[in-house]
């Protein structure tokens, strides 16, 4: 039986339906991302889910037990926001004591639970400090055990990380994410970067327009979209637009290139417009006899590590990566070259 159990739920704001029948099922001690653009409803979601928003159809049950219209001290939750909200006027540990104060721990109990939770963010000579005496990680962090000390069955957390800057974000992202494994504690993680959804979870739930677009492995959701808004949302993606030319053998024509998908196209007639996507690291420079498609170079960035280039077609552009090597300069922008990738990784889209 899933932990966590959303079914059907709808929020409207006036006479604008922003969750549109959400359905989600979240096992025991499992970490799973709501992912999307601004506006796609996946804060109101967790705020239903905490209790601060009121459902306006639906049904929200955590361990059990419905909890759909109890308020949010009556679920035994812990969130962390995306600003800290700590208290400015309490040291560390008096932070981190609030929620046990309130629900009348013995002192020694709550000290002992204090020295626990500041050991686990790695701060244990903190305690006596301020929240202004910190640095913004240190304080999301503080923000985290305060959530976690009371013990919560579910922890919600609201774009911790996006006040931060981005080395620190990395840091933090995977300090969160053990923590969460070392407790077990069943985790949602609200996020709009992608980056972040896909090291950390072990589901994501991609929403669009107050909807679920899909829900699934980050391997799944990256590798195999269900929906053109996953495809071109999820990771960077090259759209190629064209022309069946042989459905039956899955042949598209891209600027004069025939391109072979993965399989038959059966659903399009000969001479539908088509759109297909690429993955940029599934395309390679090949100047070969026979690649699957041929440009012209339109430019070349050095990033390091890595250089980035733009190949043109004609109306369509294929933008790769490929790793700087020492020894084989990168190509000059106007040069002829082929583009190779394989059938198996160009995805169809439905327009």
């Amino acid at each position: 039986m899933a932990f966590l159990e959303i079914a059907n739920l709808q929020k409207d704001f006036g006479a604008v339906r922003v969750v549109k029948d959400f359905n989600l099922a979240v096992e025991p001690g499992e970490f799973v991302s709501f992912l999307g653009p601004s506006g796609c409803g996946k804060t109101t979601v967790l705020r239903m889910v905490a209790g601060f928003e009121e459902p306006t159809d639906g049904t929200i049950s955590i361990g059990g037990r419905d909890v759909t219209r109890l308020r949010p001290n009556q679920r035994n939750i812990g969130m962390v926001f995306q600003a800290y909200a700590l208290f400015p006027n309490m040291t560390v540990a008096q932070n981190i004591a609030f929620g046990l104060r309130v629900a009348r721990t013995p002192k020694a109990d709550s000290d002992a639970r204090v020295a626990e939770m500041l050991a686990l963010i790695k701060l244990p000579d903190y305690g006596d400090r301020y929240p202004y005496q910190l640095s913004g990680g240190q304080q999301q962090r503080v923000a985290l055990a305060r959530a976690l000390a009371p013990r919560p069955k579910l922890l919600l957390l609201d774009e911790p990380l996006s006040a931060l800057d981005a080395k620190v974000r990395v840091s933090l992202r995977e300090e969160i994410r053990q923590i969460q494994r070392n407790l077990g504690i069943t985790t949602i993680f609200v996020t709009h970067d992608q980056e972040e959804a896909l090291s950390m979870s072990d589901r994501i739930v991609v929403m669009y327009g107050g909807r679920a677009e899909q829900v699934g492995a980050p391997f799944d959701i990256y590798n195999k979209p269900s929906t053109r808004f996953v495809a071109s949302f999820v990771g960077t993606l090259n759209i190629l637009r064209g022309t069946v030319t042989d459905p039956a053998r899955g042949v598209v024509d891209v600027d004069g290139n025939a391109i072979q998908t993965g399989g038959e196209l059966s659903r399009f007639a000969k001479g539908a417009p088509i759109s297909l996507a690429l993955r940029p690291e599934a395309a390679a420079l090949d100047n070969g006899p026979a690649p699957m498609a041929r440009g012209k170079i339109m430019d070349v960035s050095f990033l390091g590590s890595v250089i980035r280039i733009r190949v043109n077609l004609g109306q369509n552009t294929i933008s790769f990566d490929r790793f700087n090597s020492p020894g084989s300069p990168p190509p000059a922008p106007g040069e002829p070259c082929g583009i190779a990738f394989a059938a198996k990784d160009i995805l169809v889209l439905d327009d």
